[in-house]
């Protein structure tokens, strides 16, 4: 019953561990590898116009979840203006207002936005009631002719769009549709036709996003409602569906611009192609995920830099399993190795090595001199923290004066950690010897190097850190290894005389 018990909680730690953090990378866009770059737009739209001396109010219609891709920042830079964003029914508008202004006015609006080719939402707003379309007598004619031909040859509403478009592009060679549009630009006298035959239709807005381009203009698109959603259509080619790096930026509702106080307002856009570290615009986007409670780029960057050691305890608490219970290797205290190797990261290899040499054998040669005191354990024990205490600020003022910055963190190094363990090895030698003093010496420091060299590795170090949950994995691991009873690596050397006789 235990084991069927411990089954089912490695495999709740697995799952629960790597659904967390499928959830986070899908979410909040966090890679799954460091050092990963994602392309990213950035659109600038600028509304000039001249103000009246009297107060302005300017509303400006802004993208609201475009289909292929997400907003993840935007801005206004307008000095003297009051700025808001408002959401209602009829779309998303960027508002300025001032109590009074004169003369040419400039007001700009942001964003960034990176590609998501598998977003595509669909607008899910129902068509109003649709209006009668009145034609002159002449017009009305071949409206009629037009729609007449292409319902014969169609069955949907997409087919019969297609059709009209297609009716539209020929009009050299049909009289028809060159008397419309001599009148009529193509997106209207198409949203004209397809009303007169019962198909909802609007006129939408959008940029054809390309690199290092000023002074572009919104594109008129045609939305065709189908009955459950709308689809994007090319007034002019016909193609059906959001054409790659097609912004779409006004949908529905009132005017692009409205303006009080103002006149001769005009809009245009640039837009520039950017590449930023993926995991910047993850930080910058995770304030507006649900998910992000469980961020740590919340934390304050001292308290950031404190859980970039610690979550990766686990990762070295597995690999001090592996050596203990795989291989055998035998080591001072439990997880003493973990602690000497987080202090490598943070003093580097070569002068961790040497910190704790140092201060381990300093404090071996005082605690045997103690010894000799007949002090009682707690008193021996708080003799040592001190005289660690007085090594460690030693050896840190002694490397300052010779050039070296990198001094030793207390935090990695933990004193009562040091003092237990110049206790033990001294016990050890008393009891055991300088031979296994040094077996044991030996081990932590080589389990120490491995849980350096894994824990140095940036995709684990980038993992342990945005993706802590997986964390429950490793203990899924560890808890595996508990139930490991077989022969350790180093134990097979007991039975090589076995083996020889046995032949």
């Amino acid at each position: 019953m235990s084991r069927v018990s411990l089954c089912w909680i490695v495999a709740f730690l697995v799952v629960a561990g790597l659904s967390l953090a499928w959830v986070r990378h899908t979410t909040m866009q966090i890679p799954l590898k460091p050092g990963r770059d994602t392309g990213v737009w950035l659109v600038e739209a600028r509304v000039d116009f001249t103000a009246e001396q009297a107060p302005v109010l300017v509303s400006f219609s802004v993208p609201h979840n475009p289909p292929g891709f997400r907003i993840f920042n935007e801005q206004a830079a307008s000095s003297g203006y009051g700025f808001s964003i408002i959401e209602s029914k009829e779309g998303r508008r960027a508002e300025w207002s001032r109590r009074a202004a004169g003369g040419p006015q400039a007001l700009y609006y942001k964003i960034q936005i990176t590609p998501q080719p598998g977003l595509q939402p669909g607008p899910t707003d129902l068509p109003p009631p649709m209006e009668p379309v009145f034609w002159e007598a002449s017009e009305a004619t071949a409206a009629k002719a037009l729609i007449d031909a292409a319902t014969s040859t169609s069955s949907t509403p997409e087919s019969l769009t297609r059709e009209l478009i297609k009716g539209l592009g020929a009009r050299a060679k049909e009289q028809n549709a060159a008397l419309l549009l001599a009148r009529y630009k193509p997106e209207i006298l198409l949203t004209r036709l397809l009303a007169q035959a019962g198909v909802p239709a609007r006129v939408v807005l959008g940029l054809f996003l390309e690199d290092n381009r000023r002074n572009q203009n919104l594109v008129p698109m045609l939305e065709v409602f189908t009955g459950k959603t709308w689809i994007l259509f090319h007034p002019e080619t016909g193609q059906q569906g959001v054409p790659e790096n097609f912004l779409l930026w006004h949908r529905s509702g009132p005017s692009l611009l409205d303006l009080s106080g103002g006149s001769m307002s005009r809009v245009n856009f640039s837009m520039l192609s950017q590449s930023i570290p993926a995991l910047e615009m993850a930080r910058i986007q995770s304030s507006n995920q649900g998910f992000s409670f469980l961020s740590m780029h919340h934390l304050p960057l001292d308290q950031q830099g404190v859980f970039r050691l610690l979550l990766l305890i686990p990762m070295g608490a597995l690999v001090v399993a592996i050596m203990r219970i795989l291989v055998g290797i035998r080591t001072s205290g439990t997880f003493m190795p973990v602690l000497i190797g987080m202090a490598f990261l943070q003093t580097s290899l070569v002068p961790g090595l040497l910190y704790f040499l140092a201060i381990v054998g300093a404090g071996l040669l005082l605690r045997s001199y103690l010894s000799y005191l007949n002090l009682l354990l707690v008193a021996r024990i708080a003799t040592i923290v001190i005289i660690v205490i007085t090594l460690i600020t030693l050896a840190s003022l002694t490397a300052i004066r010779l050039g070296f910055h990198t001094g030793i963190p207390v935090t990695a190094f933990p004193i009562i950690i040091i003092a237990w363990t110049i206790e033990r090895m001294s016990i050890l030698w008393e009891e055991e010897g300088m031979r296994e003093v040094m077996v044991q010496g030996s081990g932590s420091l080589g389990v120490a190097l491995l849980a350096y060299l894994c824990m140095r590795q940036p995709l684990i170090a980038h993992l342990s850190f945005n993706f802590p949950e997986l964390n429950l994995v490793i203990a899924a691991l560890i808890l595996l290894l508990g139930q490991y009873t077989g022969y350790r690596l180093f134990e097979l050397r007991r039975f090589a005389a076995m083996k020889g006789s046995l032949k």
